[in-house]
C-alpha cells in the first residue's frame, strides 16, 4: 500500500536534510520519499510505500518514536493529511 501524506513544517531545510524520517519508516518496513512546492513554502509532502494498512501506519505515528521523529523534524501535527492510493 502507498499513502502520500501532507502536512506543515517549522524549517523547510531542517526538514529535507533530517535524517529521522527514513530511520523511523525503515524500522517500521517501509520506506518515503519527499515532495516539496516548487513555489517554495513549509507544506510537504511524504510518498510512504510498503505500508501493510492504514492502521499500522497510523499506530506506527502515534509512538512515542513516531512523536520524536516528527518533533524533531519541526512537522506540525495538526496539519498532517493522509491519502490513500486508489
Amino acid at each position: 500500500m502507498k499513502v502520500m501524506v501532507t502536512h506543515d513544517v517549522s524549517d523547510l531545510k531542517h526538514w529535507l536534510a533530517s535524517p529521522k524520517r527514513d530511520e523511523f519508516f525503515a524500522a517500521h518496513g517501509m520506506t518515503a520519499r519527499t515532495f516539496t512546492s516548487p513555489g517554495g513554502g513549509t507544506r510537504v509532502g511524504v510518498l510512504i510505500e510498503n505500508v501493510p494498512d492504514l492502521e499500522t501506519l497510523q499506530a506506527a505515528l502515534g509512538t512515542e518514536m513516531g512523536a520524536a521523529a516528527m518533533k524533531h523534524d519541526g512537522v506540525h501535527p495538526d496539519s498532517i493529511e493522509m491519502y490513500v492510493e486508489s
